[in-house]
């Protein structure tokens, strides 16, 4: 297997699957508990726990990691657009904190995107979610704009992509 083909599929001790429709009761759990403690920064329920989860996992937009009793851990929800990737959502269960899933998760949004043959990956995250305005730059995303849009004050970024 190539190293691209092991980067899309995650890590060996965190591999990552598409999820079914099985799994979409721990995709919600573990969405809820990766942002619930947002709740009272933010003043709202973050936009991700808001998601139409069954119709993502229907449309082949989730993708899951799980430890080794097989309980999902770890989540990115992702769209292809013609020119980008997008990365709606990603999600690791507090109890999985410190493990580098974060890390994992992002490695395989990159692959994925690139498996694609899409030249960027576009996200968001809350204005009020200070921690990820210092992660996304580390992993090589840079910041396009902070924009309003309805309730959401959002900070816009981008990974452009070469090989």
């Amino acid at each position: 297997m190539t190293d691209r083909a092991n980067a899309a599929e995650g890590t060996a001790t965190h591999p990552l699957r598409l999820a079914e429709a099985a799994d979409v009761p721990a995709v919600k759990a573990v969405t809820d508990a990766a942002y619930h403690h947002y709740i009272e920064r933010i003043g709202r329920v973050p936009a991700p726990m808001e998601s139409d989860h069954a119709a993502n996992v229907a449309a082949g937009r989730v993708h899951v990691t799980e430890d080794t009793r097989g309980t999902v851990v770890g989540l990115v929800v992702v769209y292809a657009h013609e020119d980008h990737l997008y990365l709606d959502n990603i999600a690791v269960h507090p109890d999985a904190a410190g493990q580098g899933l974060g890390r994992v998760l992002l490695e395989f949004v990159e692959a994925h995107a690139r498996a694609l043959g899409l030249p960027e990956i576009r996200l968001y995250t809350n204005a009020m979610m200070w921690e990820n305005q210092k992660i996304y730059p580390r992993f090589g995303y840079d910041f396009v704009e902070r924009r309003v849009e309805g309730v959401y004050d959002r900070f816009h970024y981008r990974k452009r992509l070469t090989d």
